[in-house]
């Protein structure tokens, strides 16, 4: 007679209706119990500038063993045009956003549990119009490399950085001109190599 089985590791994903959120799911689910989370789709309600939002859905998904994010909006446009405003888009949502994700996730996270976050290759490429792009993602990085040496219980964080989509060229390829885009479900295995592996303060690039 065969010991029965654990439940599956639960997962909270955060952007599950976008293009890499629907790869990132479709990549976990087999393994997992993945509750998706969205500003306007989901399970639950999410939204990346709004720590109460942010601290309510983690409260209604109970225990969890990951918490994963391919959500964060940013703004494009040249450098001399770009406003407070324009400014403010990435940093509220795609780089506060998933840092205040990450502090409060670090509270709702059973030990060694851990926070996967999004980045991208303007970090280190950039392109004309995405100077906010690369000064998010350039922060994010690093910030999980200092993150990775405080957080308690054995939490692990990483973050993904992929290449622009080949889903998504029919929208960004004006801004990504001569890029070897990759396919989505490519970018998601990093997502599992996070969640499912050991290391942490790490930095996966899918270029």
């Amino acid at each position: 007679m065969q010991p029965p089985q654990p439940p599956p590791p639960r997962v909270l994903l955060i952007g599950a209706g976008g293009t890499l959120g629907r790869a990132v799911a479709a990549e976990l689910a087999p393994r997992h119990d993945v509750i998706t989370a969205g500003r306007n789709s989901g399970d639950l309600r999410l939204d990346l500038r709004d720590a109460d939002s942010i601290r309510a859905a983690l409260a209604q998904a109970g225990p969890l063993d990951a918490v994963v994010c391919a959500a964060g909006n940013v703004h494009f446009a040249p450098l001399l045009q770009l406003s407070a405003a324009d400014w403010s888009v990435g940093l509220e949502d795609k780089l506060m956003g998933q840092v205040r994700l990450a502090q409060l996730a670090a509270e709702y996270l059973r030990d060694g549990g851990s926070i996967t976050l999004i980045g991208g290759i303007l970090a280190e490429q950039p392109i004309r119009q995405g100077a906010s792009a690369s000064l998010v993602n350039g922060a994010l990085e690093a910030f999980v490399r200092a993150a990775a040496i405080e957080l308690p219980r054995g939490l692990r964080i990483n973050l993904v950085s992929p290449n622009v989509f080949i889903e998504s060229m029919p929208a960004y390829g004006p801004y990504f001109r001569g890029f070897d885009a990759i396919p989505v479900a490519r970018a998601a295995l990093a997502f599992s190599r996070s969640v499912e592996g050991a290391q942490t303060g790490q930095v996966y690039r899918v270029h």
